[in-house]
């Protein structure tokens, strides 16, 4: 395992595992039996640094989630784990009730939202500080500074590390890290994205934005990080839910530009050159690209799990990256 520092401020960053794993549906659509084998082979192979949030699943069973967080609780009391693994969770997307969603009854980002859900999420975890909490969407009918001042109190009193922020237009970033730094407050340092090999239309309209999609990676993302390299980008669903190799997952109409059988092309070539699979070559391209990602993987087996982790060991040459960089 290879590993990589998140965060600036030396009493709240953390070295983290250069790959994540993600678990959404552990405790829902995964027993428990199974997430505890995931987990344990992930922190037997050096991984350091698991994905939740406390609306997961909720849309396995219709609740409100909090599944994920449970298990992941119940896991490090069993296993004894403690700060040596840093999870992080993310609240604002909550349905308030049951058979209710994050569209059309979500907890939200007030102060009160956030003090209250972070406390539940640190009582589902069992830990007395979280060690990264993102704000999971967008409120704007919330004061984007009392969000900000919300977020900036846990950290004060120690029971939040980092911040972060996921799904939120770029320019909501920059805002709310620059009302955090003229008072003087800590501020968004992980955003946590959709991104992959195959780059996805985020001009479609949303669910959660009528002007596309806000949770993929964009140009106005990529040339924000590009010009504050102390952000760390966090990259969900790099894998596609299976659709670079699986017929049974076929790509969705987000992915549907001219250059997606090329760069599809380019892929199998490079993972034939290397004799890795074409989802390891995704993972690698993540890793050491000129914006390094931290790939967050899900997996539903040990085996998908094992596949991932020997992406950290690949190494793509120049000569390959190239490849893969200039195919549009």
């Amino acid at each position: 395992m290879r590993y990589r520092t998140i965060g600036a401020d030396p009493a709240t960053r953390r070295e983290v595992s250069v790959l994540s794993l993600g678990a959404m549906l552990f405790g829902s659509a995964t027993d428990e039996a199974t997430s505890y084998a995931i987990l344990d082979r992930y922190v037997e192979a050096g991984g350091t640094f698991i994905d939740t949030s406390d609306n997961y699943a909720f849309w396995v069973d219709g609740g409100q989630g909090g599944q994920s967080e449970e298990l992941l609780g119940r896991w490090r009391r069993s296993r004894g784990v403690g700060a040596e693994i840093v999870i992080a969770t993310k609240l604002g997307a909550r349905p308030l009730a049951p058979g209710t969603s994050y569209l059309d009854n979500a907890e939200g980002l007030s102060a009160k939202v956030i003090r209250e859900s972070a406390e539940r999420s640190r009582e589902r975890l069992g830990v007395e500080r979280l060690d990264l909490l993102y704000a999971h969407i967008e409120d704007r009918t919330v004061p984007l500074q009392e969000t900000v001042e919300g977020f900036a109190e846990l950290v004060a009193e120690g029971t939040v590390g980092l911040l972060g922020a996921s799904n939120h237009r770029a320019w909501r970033v920059e805002r709310a890290r620059a009302l955090a730094a003229a008072a003087g407050l800590p501020g968004y340092e992980v955003l946590q994205y959709h991104r992959s090999y195959l780059p996805n239309r985020t001009d479609l309209i949303s669910e959660l934005d009528p002007d596309g999609e806000p949770g993929g990676v964009s140009g106005d993302l990529l040339s924000y990080l590009r010009a504050e390299p102390e952000l760390t980008l966090v990259a969900y669903s790099p894998l596609l839910k299976g659709a670079f190799t699986r017929a049974d997952k076929p790509l969705s109409s987000a992915y549907d530009l001219p250059s997606a059988p090329r760069r599809l092309a380019a892929l199998r070539e490079v993972a034939g050159q290397s004799g890795a699979t074409v989802n390891q070559v995704v993972l690698a391209w993540l890793l050491g690209g000129e914006l390094p990602s931290i790939p967050l993987v899900g997996a539903s087996s040990v085996a998908q799990l094992e596949e991932s982790l020997a992406a950290v060991d690949l190494e793509l040459t120049a000569e390959q990256r190239h490849r893969l960089d200039t195919t549009w």
